[in-house]
C-alpha cells in the first residue's frame, strides 16, 4: 500500500515531465521519475515566490503613491496576505521536494517504479476516453479550465478505477488525499464531488448495458 501511495504521488508530479507517448514511458528509470517530480515541485516553488515578490512590490507602490486612503491601504494589505500565502506554498513545495526522494528510498523501489509508470502509461494511452468521462461528470466546469494539478488528480483516479482494478472507494479516497496535499484549500471537496459523479456515470452505463444485453 505504501509503495502504491508513493507511486501515485510520483505519477501526479512527473506526468507533465515524462515522454508524451505511452511506449516511451516504459523506458524511464525510477531516478528519472523522481527527478521529474522534484523538478515540478521546485518550478512551482519558484513561480510562487516570483508572484509573491510581484505582489509585495505592487502593494509597496500602492502605499507609497497613495495618500493613505482606506481603499488603498486595504488593497495593499490584501496583496501582502496573498504574498504570504504564496510564500507558504513555496516553502511547502520545497519541503515536499526534499521529502519525496526520502520516501522512495524507504519503499520497495521496484514496486514504486512499476506502479508509477503503469499509471502514467495507462493514462496517456486512454487519455481521450478518460477526459470524455470527466467532462460528463463536471457540472458548470470545463476540464480545460481546471487547475492542472486538479485535472491530473482526477485523471489518475479515473485511470485507477477503470483500467487498473482499484476499487472506486479506494481511488476516490486516495485522490482526496492527493488534493489535500497538493491542491487549493477546498480542492479536495471539488475532487471528491467530481469523482462521485464519475462513479455514478460508470454505474449507470453498466446498468444500461446489462438491460440491453
Amino acid at each position: 500500500m505504501q509503495a502504491r501511495r508513493i507511486a501515485r504521488e510520483l505519477s501526479l508530479l512527473s506526468i507533465s515531465q515524462l515522454p508524451a507517448t505511452a511506449e516511451n514511458v516504459e523506458t524511464q528509470s525510477l531516478q528519472n521519475v523522481v527527478v521529474a517530480a522534484v523538478r515540478t515541485l521546485t518550478t512551482e516553488a519558484e513561480e510562487a515566490l516570483e508572484t509573491a515578490s510581484a505582489e509585495l512590490k505592487q502593494s509597496s507602490n500602492r502605499l507609497l503613491n497613495s495618500q493613505t486612503r482606506t481603499a488603498d491601504v486595504e488593497s495593499a494589505r490584501e496583496m501582502v496576505n496573498e504574498a504570504i500565502e504564496l510564500a507558504q506554498t513555496a516553502i511547502n513545495r520545497l519541503g515536499l521536494a526534499i521529502e519525496i526522494p526520502e520516501m522512495v528510498q524507504l519503499a520497495n523501489q521496484s514496486d514504486v517504479r512499476a506502479y508509477a509508470l503503469e499509471i502514467v502509461r495507462t493514462l496517456k494511452k486512454n487519455l481521450a476516453d478518460i477526459d470524455q468521462l470527466l467532462a460528463r461528470a463536471l457540472v458548470d466546469w470545463q476540464l480545460s479550465r481546471l487547475a492542472v494539478i486538479d485535472r491530473d488528480i482526477l485523471r489518475i483516479a479515473v485511470t485507477e478505477m477503470l483500467y487498473l482494478g482499484v476499487p472506486d472507494r479506494v481511488a476516490v479516497n486516495e485522490a482526496v488525499e492527493l488534493a489535500k496535499r497538493y491542491s487549493g484549500e477546498d480542492g479536495y471537496r471539488f475532487i471528491n464531488g467530481v469523482l462521485r459523479r464519475v462513479t455514478d456515470c460508470v454505474k449507470a452505463e453498466a446498468s444500461g448495458l446489462e438491460k440491453n444485453s
